[in-house]
């Protein structure tokens, strides 16, 4: 018998006892009475030394003028308390209680079922490691590959690098003799880094699919507790747990939550996380090296995680998870519209082509945005109308068609989306307009949308500049057309502003020569050092400031003579878009007169 079976027989006859004496104490009054047979009852009646008596339904308790006390039973209750008060005997009847066997189990048993439920209940709790009593089990959840059901690597599309790595890990979990044989180890533990929405979590669930393991979910935040302690003994209990399931997949979201250098921040560092950190780094390569478990996590922010948990023996590998280029985009499209009927217009390659800088995640959220809208069309399929709305709606926000805009603003919006358009068009190498709109979405009263053509990984300069005068075209436009400023330049003019320092700060694209000169901290908590250090003198700084202004007026003089020199062709776009609110890139080119090709 188990010790916990055996607490709980304990406590069953503990239960019992209890009851027993509580009868035993609710009765105790009755039982100082002599229990007599029904003859002498009679004869006592009919002598008179009985003082009072009491009828408890046929239950009879008397007291005799010499202060003895019997108690008998009788079915003549009626005819003896006549008897008995007729001679000036004190007698009370107490009306018989036709208690059913319910009602006495509810009065006298069901108290205790309920205590030793709550006691069966509670040890429960301490014996799977439930929340109530146990804090130091861990949160981990595990998922066994359903054949039918499993996530392989069919589900992930758009990273066959990534894949290619994690081919080596599947096949140890798989076959680890065909290693080990030959005195080769396999890493203990693969860093997943790259940009949130990237897929690093459906990559570690795909190779838990494709090797048929179990797989070990849970986040870097819920090993961290209020009470001390509890974050090291939850990794213990889920690496007690991996190994009763091994071969097994680990998988620790957000590590850097748990995984941050030790002796950073404010304080030099939190000793509970700290302690949950020297755990996970003895679970990972401590004494036992052929538990067969490979561990697996996924950040965002490598930079601030430990140097011990990155260094060999312990996350030996690093893999970037990147954003899908306009092959992964398509690849990743054609997986999430598997279950989508969708239109005869729809291309799905034109569509990758004008997410430039989408993750899984966006494309994801896309798709799932097009079949709403078409939902609510009432449409059968998703159409490629539907693409473009959700496209929208994902990047600029949704359509505030409430908004109630004066004609006023509405002209100035639509003069100042007019100037970024003519300026894209008529500079060379800025990516291509794909709509302008007047109406208000999001944070924003108009847009005009710039697309590009082809995945960018590196920016030239006159790109940067060019791309800086677009930015100002807003500005230029209602100086030059309206004869006053408005803020509606307000987010163009810090976004030309950021570019423009990077420029001079980060590029080495100015005067100043190539020098890296950000003055740019690490963040407290996140980071190293706490101190921000400036690398540059005040002369220096000056300079910068001197540079970037220079750059940013470039671009707005730039913007300005363009503006100048097509009046014509701004005031014939802000009409159209007072009358349509909304202008794709052909008519653009109609208002312009100009061919497929850019212009000059």
């Amino acid at each position: 018998m188990s010790p916990v079976y055996r607490n709980a027989f304990l406590w069953m006859i503990i239960a019992v006892l209890m009851i027993l004496l509580f009868n035993m104490f609710n009765n105790a009054g009755n039982y100082s009475f002599v229990k007599i047979d029904y003859t002498k009852l009679i004869r006592l009646v009919d002598s008179d030394k009985i003082k009072s008596v009491r009828f408890d339904g046929n239950e009879v308790y008397i007291t005799t003028t010499d202060g003895k006390r019997y108690r008998t039973y009788t079915p003549e209750v009626k005819d003896i308390a006549d008897k008995l008060a007729k001679k000036g005997v004190d007698v009370v009847v107490k009306p018989k209680e036709n208690n059913s066997i319910l009602t006495n189990i509810l009065i006298y048993w069901v108290p205790m079922i309920v205590f030793i439920f709550l006691w069966f209940y509670f040890m429960n709790q301490m014996n799977k490691g439930g929340k109530a009593l146990n804090f130091g089990k861990s949160n981990a959840r595990m998922f066994v590959s359903d054949p039918k059901n499993r996530v392989t690597f069919k589900d992930v599309a758009g990273i066959d690098e990534v894949k290619d790595e994690l081919l080596e890990i599947i096949e140890f979990l798989k076959n680890p003799g065909k290693f080990t044989k030959i005195g080769a180890k396999i890493p203990k533990g693969v860093l997943l880094v790259g940009a949130p929405g990237t897929g690093k979590t459906l990559v570690a669930k795909a190779v838990a699919g494709e090797a048929g393991v179990p797989f070990f979910t849970i986040s870097g935040s819920d090993f961290v507790e209020m009470f001390v302690g509890v974050g090291a003994s939850r990794v213990r209990d889920l690496f007690n747990q991996a190994k009763r399931n091994a071969p097994c997949i680990v998988f620790i979201d957000e590590i850097d939550a748990v995984g941050r250098q030790r002796g950073a921040g404010v304080g030099g560092g939190n000793d509970e996380r700290e302690q949950t950190l020297n755990q996970l780094l003895v679970e990972m390569d401590g004494f036992q090296t052929d538990t067969n478990i490979i561990v697996m996590a996924a950040t965002n922010r490598p930079d601030v995680l430990d140097p011990a948990l990155l260094r060999p023996g312990r996350f030996d590998r690093r893999i970037v998870v990147p954003k899908p280029d306009v092959k992964g985009r398509l690849e990743i499209l054609k997986v999430h519209t598997r279950k989508i009927p969708l239109g005869d217009d729809v291309d799905l390659e034109i569509i990758a082509k004008t997410t430039s800088g989408f993750v899984g995640a966006d494309l994801a959220n896309l798709v799932n945005e097009a079949a709403l809208i078409a939902a609510r069309k009432n449409k059968t399929k998703v159409e490629m109308e539907d693409f473009d709305l959700a496209k929208d709606k994902v990047l600029l926000g949704p359509e505030r068609k409430n908004a109630i805009i004066s004609e006023r603003e509405k002209r100035i919006t639509a003069y100042h989306e007019s100037g970024h358009a003519i300026v894209a068009k008529m500079l060379p190498n800025t990516d291509p307009v794909h709509k302008v709109s007047i109406i208000p979405r999001g944070m924003a009263l108009g847009v005009t949308q710039q697309l590009p053509e082809d995945d960018k990984y590196t920016y030239d300069k006159e790109y940067l500049m060019n791309r800086i005068a677009v930015l100002m075209g807003g500005r230029a436009a209602e100086e030059v057309m309206l004869g006053s400023i408005t803020t509606g330049a307000g987010n163009d003019i810090e976004r030309a502003t950021e570019i423009a320092r990077r420029m001079v700060c980060e590029w080495g694209m100015s005067s100043l020569g190539p020098i890296h000169l950000s003055d740019e901290g690490k963040e407290v908590f996140l980071g190293r050092d706490i101190a921000v250090r400036k690398t540059f003198s005040e002369e220096t700084a000056r300079l910068i400031d001197a540079e970037i202004k220079k750059i940013v007026d470039d671009g707005y003089r730039i913007a300005v003579e363009i503006i100048t020199e097509n009046k014509d062709k701004v005031e014939k776009m802000a009409q159209r878009l007072l009358e349509k609110e909304v202008i794709d890139a052909k008519e653009i080119d109609e208002i312009l007169g100009l061919n497929d090709d850019r212009a000059a």
